[in-house]
C-alpha cells in the first residue's frame, strides 16, 4: 500500500483546532493565538492545548494576523497524510461506505459536504484531480474539523476507481434526476457501497452513470428541480445511516 507525502496545512478557528488536536492523527507545527481573543480565554481550547509541546504555542499580538484569524484568534498549522491516491487500498469493511464526488468545483459545497457526511459516519471520499476542487485550506476550514475523521482519496480516473470497487464487492449508487431513476430511499445501502454525486450545473457525467449499478433519485415538490449538491449528500448519508440503525 503506497501513501501520498505528507502535506502542511493551515486551519483557523477553535473548533478546528480542538480537532486536530485531538485526533493525533497529524503532527503538529505550530498554534499562533492571538492575545486577547476569543481563542485565549477559551477554556476547552486552553486544555487541549496542554497536550501540545509548549515550544509550538506563540501567544501574538500582530494586526494583521489578528485579522486573518477573524474573530476567533487561533491558527493551527499541521503536517500528515490527509489525501491518499489510487495506489491506497479502500475500506473493505463490511458495510464501508464512501463517496464519489464527480467533479464538484465550489470549496464551499465540498466543506460543507465533509461536516455533512462525517456526521452520517462515512469514511471516505474519493475526488478527481481533475476538474474537480482539491483539498485546499478553505475546503477544510469549512468543514469545521470534520475533515480529520475522514480520508481522501484523490484519483486520476473515477470511471476506473469505481469498476475496481465493484470488483471488491462495492454497489455503486449515482445520485441523478433520471425518469429511470427509484427514490433514494428504496435502495438498500446496508452492504458495501459508494454513492456518487455529480457536479453543481451538469451532474453525475454520462459515462460514470453507466458504470452505477443503481441510480438514485430525489424527488422534487417545488418549483426548483434540483438541490444543491451538498445538501443532496445529506439526504442521501442520512437515509444509509437510518437504514444500518434499523438493522442494529
Amino acid at each position: 500500500m503506497r501513501k501520498s507525502n505528507r502535506q502542511t496545512f493551515t486551519c483557523v478557528g477553535i473548533n478546528s483546532t480542538i480537532s486536530i488536536i485531538k485526533s493525533k492523527r497529524f503532527q503538529i507545527e505550530k498554534v499562533l493565538i492571538i492575545k486577547n481573543s476569543q481563542a485565549e480565554k477559551n477554556q476547552n481550547l486552553s486544555e487541549i492545548l496542554k497536550t501540545v509541546k509548549p515550544n509550538l504555542v506563540r501567544k501574538v499580538s500582530d494586526k494583521k494576523l489578528a485579522f486573518r484569524f477573524k474573530t476567533q484568534g487561533v491558527a493551527i498549522t499541521f503536517s500528515g497524510d490527509l489525501i491518499f491516491d489510487e495506489n491506497t487500498d479502500y475500506p473493505n469493511e463490511e458495510g464501508s461506505c464512501l463517496l464519489v464526488l464527480d467533479q464538484v468545483e465550489d470549496p464551499q459545497n465540498f466543506g460543507q459536504i465533509i461536516r455533512t457526511v462525517e456526521c452520517a459516519g462515512i469514511k471516505g471520499i474519493v475526488y478527481s484531480k481533475h476538474h474537480s476542487v482539491s483539498l485546499t485550506e478553505t475546503v477544510l476550514q469549512i468543514s469545521q474539523g470534520a475533515f480529520v475523521n475522514m480520508k481522501f482519496y484523490e484519483v486520476t480516473n473515477i470511471r476506473n476507481e469505481l469498476k475496481k470497487l465493484k470488483k471488491n464487492n462495492f454497489w455503486v449508487v449515482g445520485l441523478e434526476n433520471s425518469v429511470n431513476a427509484s427514490a433514494w430511499h428504496s435502495i438498500d445501502y446496508s452492504g458495501k457501497t459508494v454513492i456518487v454525486i455529480g457536479s453543481e450545473g451538469s451532474g453525475v457525467r454520462r459515462k460514470v452513470l453507466e458504470t452505477c449499478d443503481f441510480i438514485a433519485t430525489i424527488p422534487m415538490q417545488g418549483i426548483t428541480n434540483s438541490l444543491n449538491v451538498s445538501a443532496a449528500a445529506s439526504v442521501i448519508a442520512f437515509e444509509i445511516l437510518r437504514q444500518k440503525m434499523e438493522k442494529k
